[in-house]
């Protein structure tokens, strides 16, 4: 499928996606939503042999949230045709796919991160960004509630305070107050970005990438359990690993003083 608003380029073992509508600053347009659902299908292709995604935005802006000159986002607010909105169409799976992705997923946050766009660049794993880079919950500008999964989301990362802080106001919060208040994990200069985004990438590709895959798992499985229930799952996924090709290789490097060499095996 030839694509119009992302990008998506296989390297090595890393999958870069690009956000490409940098007139509208990355606004997201059905048009990019419906690419980006056939790009996930590519990303999760074990042939394309990706271990690692990335994240981020053309020219100057992460993402600027929904394109509000797109004929499709009338569908936002009613059920279309098939008794579903966008939202429910489109946006969901596409969350929950990152979600549930068998690889680390970083976002390079560029530039301005708002309304949904600062939704898809807090699903991440790990959030890095660029120091001009701020986030917005847009979402009061337009008469919404915030969607996304930000409601969810932000209240674990940064408390109900500041969540509510960021949602009623609507202010912009700049890349390193984001990095204070623990909702992002490194900010770099503007030209440091994608090189330091890259490093870290080609670091989890090389890495154990089938306990990466249970970790990711576990901790989205944490925010709603019970102690009890974290446990149980940690000794069910150390059982499956324990088998694997991957953990037998960790100690054996270790004892034979060497780096390991992961296949995700």
């Amino acid at each position: 499928m030839d694509y119009e608003r992302i990008i998506l380029e296989f390297k090595d073992n890393i999958v870069i996606l690009t956000l490409n509508h940098p007139e509208a600053l990355n606004a997201v347009s059905t048009l990019m939503l419906s690419e980006l659902t056939d790009a996930m299908t590519q990303i999760e292709d074990p042939d394309n042999g990706a271990r690692c995604l990335v994240v981020t935005g053309a020219g100057r802006a992460f993402c600027a949230g929904a394109n509000l000159a797109d004929r499709g986002r009338a569908e936002d607010l009613k059920d279309g045709a098939d008794g579903r909105s966008v939202l429910e169409k489109w946006y969901h799976p596409i969350f929950l796919r990152l979600r549930d992705l068998r690889m680390p997923y970083i976002t390079a946050v560029n530039g301005p991160a708002a309304g949904v766009g600062m939704s898809i660049a807090l699903s991440a794993d790990l959030v890095l960004a660029g120091r001009s880079a701020y986030f917005l919950q847009a979402f009061r500008q337009v008469g919404l509630v915030p969607d996304g999964g930000a409601t969810y989301l932000l209240p674990r990362l940064i408390g109900m305070a500041r969540s509510m802080e960021l949602s009623l106001l609507a202010e912009r919060l700049p890349a390193e107050k984001a990095l204070e208040w623990g909702m992002i994990n490194r900010v770099f200069e503007d030209d440091q970005l994608m090189d330091e985004t890259m490093k870290m990438a080609e670091n989890l590709a090389g890495g154990p990438t089938l306990a990466f895959a249970l970790m990711r798992k576990a901790y989205w499985q944490s925010l709603d359990n019970t102690y009890e229930n974290q446990l149980e799952i940690e000794d069910g996924y150390q059982k499956a690993l324990h088998a694997t090709e991957d953990a037998k290789e960790g100690p054996l490097a270790f004892l034979e003083k060497r780096k390991p060499q992961f296949k995700g095996r």
